[in-house]
């Protein structure tokens, strides 16, 4: 195995499944599956012996769930450069955002044709944010609107909004581009700056908001009001 090579652990229940996944990641010369998994605690148990890149994860498995187990993971400060990606076989369910939430760096349906999937891995490793076509930021917008039920909601939402403080004018306007679903490329254009100008205020509101990748920034924008969903 290279240095450059991408370690990527599967977790689903479905052993069929897995087989495929296994051999499409092993056919890339910069990938290699390097654990599999059956529920959520043997994910999270092989997330911390094979310290993979990626972890490619079902949201609904037996025993513990892709959910929980994203959860574990996350709040591990260990395993702070595994990233997760949420495989679902429903794009659109409540589960999504409460995986962003729990610290997924995005997900993917599994349906997904297999170049998509292998982007998504490569996009995951680099650590920026995977928001499949299907699930679009409006869809996002309208769950992180409705909650999930959780009582601390409001107070989470004033936390963001009390960190957002620590932000410059500069970093604001990134993360609400970032928040769009924009590429850096694209928010350098938009706000007519270099692209690496746009990555350096990107890690700063990062580092500021305590955020794993871009993801995290994008549950942030909308939880604390930076951004609003829209209203079709």
């Amino acid at each position: 195995m290279t240095s450059g090579t991408i370690r990527v652990l599967l977790a689903d229940d479905q052993a069929l499944l897995r087989s495929a996944f296994k051999v499409l990641v092993d056919s890339e010369p910069d990938m290699q599956v390097v654990g599999e998994a059956s529920d959520g605690a043997q994910a999270v148990l092989l997330a911390r012996s094979e310290r993979p890149d990626v972890v490619l994860m079902d949201i609904r498995m037996p025993g513990t769930d892709g959910l929980a187990a994203t959860r574990e993971i996350s709040a591990d400060p260990e395993l702070a450069a595994v990233r997760v990606v949420m495989l679902t076989t429903f794009e659109v369910d409540e589960y999504v955002v409460q995986s962003l939430r729990a610290g997924a760096s995005g997900f993917l349906g599994k349906g997904a044709e297999p170049e998509e999937l292998l982007g998504a891995v490569r996009i995951a490793a680099a650590g920026d944010a995977l928001l499949s076509p299907a699930a679009t930021k409006g869809l996002i917008a309208k769950f992180l609107a409705q909650g999930d039920g959780h009582e601390d909601d409001g107070r989470s939402a004033g936390a963001h909004a009390e960190r957002l403080a620590a932000l410059t004018v500069r970093e604001r306007e990134v993360l609400v581009q970032v928040a769009g679903g924009h590429s850096n490329d694209e928010i350098a254009e938009r706000l007519e700056v270099s692209p690496l100008t746009v990555k350096t205020h990107v890690n700063r509101a990062m580092a500021k908001l305590g955020a794993r990748d871009r993801a995290q920034l994008v549950v942030i924008a909308y939880e604390s009001g930076l951004v609003r969903p829209r209203v079709e």
